[in-house]
């Protein structure tokens, strides 16, 4: 009897479509492996452009408010307004100046007038002192010429000015100055005489 060889072979075949399966399956997850990456680079790409798109789209508004800022119509209101600022400006700094100016005046006249009536005050204390001092003089003559001899005194008496002399002699004792008058001579004496009564015509008579 002749041995069966065809029981041995279909052992062998299930192996052989056993490994083709397996091929096969390796290579559809390939593909299918390929095809999910060049569907996420396409999905990156589009994501790219959209989000570069909407960055365009939000930028769009700028460039027209842009181009709506050089219209000639808006451009020559901004001109006019800036100018106008300008000559504010200019007015205000004007007018600052002369604010200034007129306080640092207004401090020089004050610091003038302080000074003036310091001056007049120093003035006054001045001419009072000189006042004081020429009636002490005055009275220290007058009592020099009333310790003199009426006959030493009357020359000085007549070589003075009628009105000085009439001052001297109204401050002496009355027999001192009586005295004197009697040695003058007598026009001198009249004429010393009408200055006195003039002097003392005004005076109250009680």
């Amino acid at each position: 009897m002749k041995p069966a060889k065809a029981a041995k072979q279909p052992t062998k075949a299930p192996a052989k479509k056993k490994s083709r399966k397996r091929f096969g399956r390796g290579s559809l997850v390939l593909i299918a492996s390929l095809f999910a990456v060049s569907g996420a680079i396409r999905f990156g790409t589009g994501i790219a452009e959209a989000f570069a798109t909407g960055t365009g789209a939000h930028d769009a508004p700028q460039e027209t408010a842009g181009d709506c800022v050089s219209e000639p119509g808006v451009m020559l209101m901004l001109k006019e307004v800036q100018a106008r600022e300008k000559k504010l400006g200019e007015r205000e700094q004007l007018l600052t100046d002369r604010s200034q100016a007129i306080t640092l005046a207004e401090r020089r006249i004050e610091e003038r007038l302080a000074s003036l009536v310091e001056a007049e005050r120093n003035l006054a204390q001045t001419v009072t002192m000189a006042d004081e001092a020429a009636d002490e003089d005055v009275a220290r003559l007058v009592t020099v010429y009333e310790s003199m001899k009426p006959k030493e005194a009357a020359p000085l008496f007549a070589a003075m000015a009628p009105d000085f002399a009439a001052g001297f002699l109204a401050r002496m004792r009355p027999d001192a100055s009586a005295a004197v008058m009697a040695a003058l001579e007598p026009q001198v004496a009249y004429s010393i005489s009408v200055i006195m009564a003039g002097r003392n015509a005004g005076a109250p008579q009680e």
